[in-house]
């Protein structure tokens, strides 16, 4: 299964992702969009497919947002997705594809809607001690 993650190994969320989807046994093509983002068709394809709006694809949290003005609504999509080329930072995280779907994967285990099910065989724990998967490698509701 060929899966693509948008990852910034600074990130908690992108890193249990991350472990997430090598716990199913498969290793992604992982592109730290921070010094590689997305083209800008990519990008608009990725928030698309996700569901998202391109303001529900953007992050705020310890970005730039508030000072380029961000929050106007007037702002058009083409011009959110200029800033968040120019800053990628501004590119919520992880976002994940597979052929099962796309995904902004927060929290992180928002991955499992599209991985494989039948992949997991064992248990699996957040970095911060957060049980996800049980010993049969189902999910904790």
């Amino acid at each position: 299964m060929h899966v693509r993650i948008y990852h910034n190994p600074q990130c908690g969320t992108s890193r249990n992702t991350l472990e997430l989807i090598r716990h199913a046994g498969i290793e992604p093509d992982v592109i730290e969009y921070l010094t590689t983002p997305p083209s800008r068709s990519d990008l608009s394809a990725i928030i698309s497919n996700a569901g998202l709006t391109v303001r529900e694809a953007i992050r705020e949290k310890g970005t730039p947002y508030l000072e380029l003005g961000l929050d106007d609504p007037a702002l058009t999509d083409d011009q959110l997705l200029d800033a968040m080329l120019s800053h990628p930072i501004l590119i919520n995280r992880p976002f994940v594809v597979t052929p099962m779907g796309t995904r902004l994967a927060r929290p992180s285990e928002a991955v499992l809607d599209i991985l494989p099910a039948d992949a997991f065989t064992g248990p699996f724990v957040k970095e911060d001690g957060e049980a996800v998967l049980d010993a049969g490698g189902r999910r904790i509701a």
